[in-house]
Order: structure tokens, then sequence, then C-alpha cells
């Protein structure tokens, strides 16, 4: 069978209010991969779609037609290839989708509470970057084998630029972030096996030095700790990571490529109401 005709796989984006967010990836998917995926959205509250979303879709030539604002529970049954969350709030009230094969949190400011010059667009832009990103890492995965809310109002973090920066200068510290930019979270044997790393002692120590900075933080679930970005961080140490990771995709295709064939990865699943 030729690879083109190949089963699609599906995506489910989840936010909060499957306004602007969930509704924009579904429709940049479509567009841009919609041959290869089979793509939904859906909120942990649903409240309509923001009218700014459709703009700003029919501004850059998005189809809109089948977008609807939609609850999770109306996919409480079904099975999705990727479970990709677009915000903090949605990846704490859902860490662990039952029907994700995998699952990815990204974290995206509200364009409904942004603050600048035409949010909406920023915001499309920056999903469209970071589409473009899981695009090129999962579409090479898959020939080579045949994975604002309430948030918007916490307190933001003062980092000084001058101690962020020096987190960046080791490559273990970097490319952590890098990872963890992509995945959404990691533990420390995860980090040891993408990095070819044997030292747990060495990881634990960059680990430290990123979680005393407060650019990562953790959670304990059973005998694992997951790190993950600061959701506090504040939206220009966000993009630099971000953009950083987009950019320079080929630094970790080779890290991503041996997480994805790890055995007995570690348990992520916490609660999902």
């Amino acid at each position: 069978m030729n690879k083109h005709n190949q089963v699609k796989r599906s995506v489910l984006f989840l936010c909060t209010g499957n306004s602007a967010r969930s509704q924009m990836a579904e429709a940049l998917l479509r567009h841009k991969a919609g041959d290869k995926f089979d793509i939904y959205s859906a909120g942990t509250s649903p409240d309509g779609i923001d009218p700014r979303t459709i703009d700003v879709l029919v501004k850059f030539g998005l189809n809109t037609d089948t977008l609807r604002s939609k609850d999770i529970s109306e996919f409480a049954d079904s099975q999705f290839d990727y479970v990709i969350t677009l915000c903090d709030k949605a990846n704490q009230e859902c860490r662990n989708f039952a029907g994700a094969k995998a699952q990815l949190a990204w974290d995206f400011p509200d364009p409904k509470s942004r603050i600048g010059n035409n949010p909406f667009a920023t915001t499309l832009n920056e999903l469209n970057n970071r589409l473009s990103m899981f695009l090129m890492i999962e579409t090479t995965q898959q020939n080579t084998s045949l994975s604002d809310d309430a948030s918007t109002f916490e307190q933001v973090l003062t980092i000084d630029p001058v101690s962020f920066y020096k987190c960046l200068t080791d490559d273990i510290r970097l490319k952590t972030l890098m990872l963890t930019n992509y995945y959404g979270e990691l533990c420390v044997c995860e980090l040891m096996t993408a990095l070819q790393e044997d030292s747990q002692p060495k990881v634990s120590r960059n680990l430290a030095v990123l979680k005393k900075a407060g650019v990562i933080t953790d959670r304990k679930n059973g005998q694992w700790v997951f790190y993950r970005i600061n959701p506090q961080l504040p939206l220009w140490i966000k993009t630099v990571i971000a953009q950083t990771t987009e950019n320079n995709i080929d630094l970790i295709t080779t890290h991503i490529e041996r997480l994805a064939n790890m055995h007995n990865r570690p348990d992520k699943t916490s609660f999902c109401n």
C-alpha cells in the first residue's frame, strides 16, 4: 500500500472554553494536513465560539464551516492518537485522557484576555508555528516506523533575564527545556533516555538549577516526579523557549525518536474530570 493511502490518525485539541485556541488549532491542522489527520476540538467548560475567532480564521483563508463549540464529554468513549491541551487549566483538569495514545500539553495565552495588537492573529500565528513543528516531527516518525481562563489571572513570575539565559548555556538544560516544551511533562528517566545520559545525578542537578531559577516546576505522582515549563513564567520567556524549539527542531529530533521507542514509560495518570 502506498504510504499516502495509510489510515488517518486522529487528534483532539482541548482548552477550557473551546472558543478560540482549540478552534484555531482544529481549523489550522485541517487546512495543513486534513488528508493525514481526523481533527476535533472540545472544551472542559465550553462557552461558544468567539466571533473574533471566526473573523481571524476567515481573514487568513481558513474554512470555518464545520466548527462548533463542544464539551469534552462528547468524546468520553472515543479513542485518539493524540490529545493536545492548549492551556494550563485544561491540562490540570485533564492530565490523562483515557482514550489518548499520546497526550501533549501546550500552553498558549488566551487571545480574549491577551494584551497587544491583534491578539487573535498573534495566537493564530503561534499555533501555526507549533503545528508546523508537530507535523514535521510526527510525520517523520510515522514514515520511519511503517506520538483565559483562570490561569490567565495567576501571578506572573519576575525572572532576571541574566539568570534565565544562564539556564540555557548547558546542553542538558537547553534540551530539557526544548523537550519539555514539546511534550508538556517529562520525568528524569525519560530525560535520561532521550539525552542518552547514564548519570541520573547529573540530569537531576541540571533540573535542580532550572527549578531554582523558577523556569520549571514539578509534581509527584506515585514514585515518579514529572517536570514541566512553569506556567507562571512571563510570556517573553515562554516565547523564547517555544521559538528556540520550533526553529531548532533538528537538535531534538533524535531525542524524540528515542522517547518514542522507550519501553515502560512512567504512568502520568493523575485525574481526568
